[in-house]
């Protein structure tokens, strides 16, 4: 029986093969969207997730607020995870990783500049699961001045990996490490990745120096929940009592939703958000539904055609369930090309959509079984879905009135199949005006004005300590070039959501020092910094050059700062840190710079003290302002000048525009993929409305006929056969309005700063629509109304 009604399915694709190719080929664009959508939606989900102990794994985070104010950040300060461990006996194992790490890193005459080594404390292998290939992970990072590679690292640096064992490498200055051991490379699907772990060094900061992060593993059966309940009180007798602030939050963020959940200030690298792969889950969800739209409005719209057929069946004998089930089959058998199509469409894009969406994705990422079981199984679940109501409504025909083709009442079934239409051209208005919001706000991200030249400034990293010291040669040598605008050196390049912060105690409005400190960012400058960025102050004056006071006792804060402290003039106050040990700063804020972002347009801009470096040590990031005209020439001299100071360590350059560039490389990712699927969902809903057409002219063939024997003209038909549709799509637009505008204002509240939702994007998204519509209903409705009206006249 099922053999006959694949046969009698195919019998029918082969006589319809127009219908057959626009239900295949709807049903199969949708398929092949939604596997890799799949796809990219999975690894998403599958962030740290290989961890042996992953679903016990916190990180530690923070959350600060003041009056006008507030920090939330995932970085603590180095004394955490020894304190936490000590107090709470549900802590297995406290870790802490320090992201400054990277170097130059040289092996006899071969140098490497690697940029993702992190500092790990000697219990990082109790708590991460990383399989070593050599070495002992119990001991691999015991001893200071150690280093574990990755394989891939040890390859470049040895040839061999199996030789790195107990080699001694040097980063610069002639700084040691041993090899102690070799990992296989970290998975792409993590929010912590390294090339290299080096062993933790001796002091990284007291309590309020935010630069390590701390990481969790809790004992076994370990609620997460009801030990964060107790973290106010260790929060308020350590860190809470250190800066006195009375507003603090402690969070233990779950390892393995780090990379969609967390959006914090000073995170390890850039994370995803669970909201835009919800987007992308609906997107594939609604490309998908549009296809099996297609099918049941075709489907039922050929009811008239085939319903002599279903008259015959049952007078031979067919109940009810013979027909349904030989309805489904012949979905099934068109779903089952359109899968297997699928499979040879989704093979050859996956190259692109990998370059589209920064994945390295396979066709069997879910191994050969397991995606070939999903598939069978998600085949089945859309053939059935797809030609359920057509089965249902096809086989309710009673068997005289079949027999005479006479269709009865089908104002319900037409009202439905009219309600998929709209609903269809729904998805597609809402698709269009997301795609058009997105890039609105990321060309918005490109083109606001930061507080400083950002497309004209490039940063690279000074490596050798003794190069750091001759920083104002190296200035004076690039200044007698024209190609070169300004120099000027920082503790660190922004633009890449890193920089930290420090706790400082400000001076009052009645002179006295606040008892509490205030979370602030801190960026170590020096006096060139702020002419060299174009930045503007608001009040006081730049640092000096002339004498070394300044270095020691100077100051200067950002208007953000001065306004959430409530200060009616901020010259002249004085502001307290800790440092080293015990030790305790005092600088005298001496100027208000206007306030730049130092991160993406995602965060607000925060308090900020800027401050002259102490010592050269800490002068280890090049500023440079170019002249963007002559860009090649003004990289090479810029080598060259550097070159004539440290001839081994190579030039790495950093443009601040690029640098803020790939804070929004996810929205970036988005933008496009939204773009590709909008067009896609376009795509099979025209598919749709183009089979419609079709069918609608056919079976009104000798109304044209007739019209046209008695004058009616080509464009009046055509507007006969469009004025349906054209309504429906202006009931889609109507319904779609509202909820693009609710969509996108939620999207864009992940922004600090973002452009508005305008009503003339949403008339655009519309007008767009509906002149697609048209389009694609005059097509076919142009053919109908230019036919011979003689021979549709002759023909039954």
């Amino acid at each position: 029986m099922f053999g006959n009604y694949i046969r009698i399915a195919w019998r029918n694709l082969i006589r319809n093969k127009m219908y057959a190719s626009i239900t295949i080929g709807g049903i199969t664009i949708g398929l092949a969207a939604f596997w890799l959508i799949a796809l990219y939606v999975a690894d998403e989900f599958s962030y740290d997730r290989f961890h042996k102990n992953a679903d016990r794994i916190y990180r530690v985070a923070q959350h600060t607020r003041w009056e006008g104010g507030n920090i939330s950040q995932a970085s603590t300060s180095a004394p955490f995870a020894g304190a936490l461990k000590k107090e709470y006996a549900e802590i297995e194992e406290a870790t802490r990783i320090l992201v400054e790490g990277d170097g130059i890193i040289s092996f006899n005459e071969k140098a490497l500049q690697v940029g993702d080594i992190i500092f790990a404390d000697s219990n990082f292998f109790r708590v991460f699961s990383h399989p070593f290939l050599y070495g002992d992970p119990e001991t691999a990072l015991m001893a200071p001045q150690t280093i574990v590679l990755t394989e891939s690292l040890a390859k470049k640096i040895f040839g061999n990996a199996g030789e790195a064992l107990n080699k001694t490498i040097h980063f610069e200055n002639n700084y040691p490490n041993l090899v102690t051991g070799v990992i296989k490379d970290v998975p792409e699907n993590t929010h912590l990745r390294f090339s290299a772990l080096r062993s933790m060094p001796g002091f990284t900061g007291g309590w309020q120096n935010f630069n390590v992060f701390t990481y969790l593993l809790l004992k076994e059966g370990t609620d997460h929940k009801k030990l964060e309940k107790k973290l106010p009180q260790f929060a308020a007798k350590t860190i809470m009592a250190i800066m006195r602030v009375n507003e603090y939050r402690m969070e233990l963020q779950p390892l393995t939703s780090i990379h969609l959940n967390s959006g914090l200030q000073v995170e390890v690298g850039a994370n995803s958000s669970k909201g835009r792969v919800y987007i992308f889950i609906a997107i594939a969800a609604l490309v998908l539904i549009i296809a099996m739209i297609n099918y049941m409005n075709l489907a039922t719209a050929r009811a008239s055609v085939r319903i002599r057929e279903v008259g015959v069946r049952k007078v031979i004998g067919s109940g009810r369930c013979h027909l349904i089930a030989m309805f489904i089959t012949e979905a099934l058998v068109m779903t089952f090309l359109a899968a297997f199509a699928a499979f040879f469409i989704v093979t050859i894009l996956l190259p692109f959509f990998n370059t589209l969406s920064g994945k390295n994705l396979s066709v069997w990422r879910f191994g050969t079984w397991n995606t070939l079981l999903a598939l069978a199984a998600f085949m089945m679940l859309t053939g059935i879905i797809s030609g359920s109501y057509p089965a249902f409504f096809l086989s309710r025909f009673k068997t005289i009135p079949a027999l005479k083709g006479q269709l009865g009442n089908l104002a319900t079934s037409i009202l439905f199949r009219k309600s998929l239409v709209v609903f269809q051209f729904v998805v597609t208005v809402v698709m269009i005006a997301g795609s058009f919001i997105i890039y609105r706000q990321l060309q918005y991200t490109r083109q606001k004005d930061l507080g400083f030249h950002k497309d004209q400034v490039l940063t690279f990293h000074i490596h050798d300590r003794q190069v750091r010291s001759q920083v104002a040669a190296i200035k004076t040598q690039l200044l007698q070039s024209p190609l070169i605008q300004g120099a000027a050196v920082a503790g660190n390049p922004i633009g890449n959501n890193n920089l930290g912060s420090h706790g400082f105690r400000f001076e009052k409005n009645d002179c006295s020092i606040s008892t509490s400190s205030k979370l602030s960012q801190e960026l170590v400058v020096d006096a060139d910094y702020i002419p060299t960025m174009g930045l503007k102050l608001a009040a006081g004056r730049n640092f000096s050059t002339a004498g070394q006071a300044d270095k020691y006792t100077a100051a200067i804060v950002n208007e953000t700062l001065v306004k959430e402290l409530g200060w009616k003039e901020a010259i002249g106050k004085r502001l307290q840190f800790r440092y080293g040990q015990d030790e305790i700063g005092e600088r005298t804020i001496i100027g208000v710079v206007k306030d730049f972002h130092t991160y993406s347009l995602q965060h607000k801009v925060d308090p900020m003290v800027l401050m002259m470096p102490p010592v050269a040590s800490m002068e280890d990031n090049l500023y440079v302002k170019i002249n963007t005209a002559k860009t090649p020439e003004a990289l090479a001299f810029i080598e060259k000048v550097y070159k004539q100071f440290d001839r081994s360590n190579p030039v790495e350059f950093h443009f601040l525009d690029k640098n803020f560039a790939r804070q929004y490389e996810a929205e970036s990712k988005q933008e496009k993929l939204s773009l590709a699927f909008t067009v896609l969902a376009i795509f099979i809903a025209c598919l749709g409305l183009f089979g419609l057409a079709a069918f609608t002219a056919q079976q009104r063939v000798k109304e044209i006929g007739i019209r046209k024997v008695l004058g009616a003209t080509v464009s009046s038909i055509a507007i006969m056969l469009s004025r349906d549709f054209v309504k429906l799509v202006l009931i889609a637009i109507c319904i779609a309005t509202p909820i693009a505008w609710y969509a996108m204002n939620r999207w864009l509240e992940g922004f600090a700063y973002r452009v508005n939702v305008e009503a003339w994007v949403l008339a655009l998204a519309a007008v767009a629509a509906m002149g697609i519509a048209i389009i694609t209903v005059s097509i076919q409705a142009i053919r109908a109304g230019m036919a011979n009206p003689v021979k549709s006249l002759k023909t039954e």
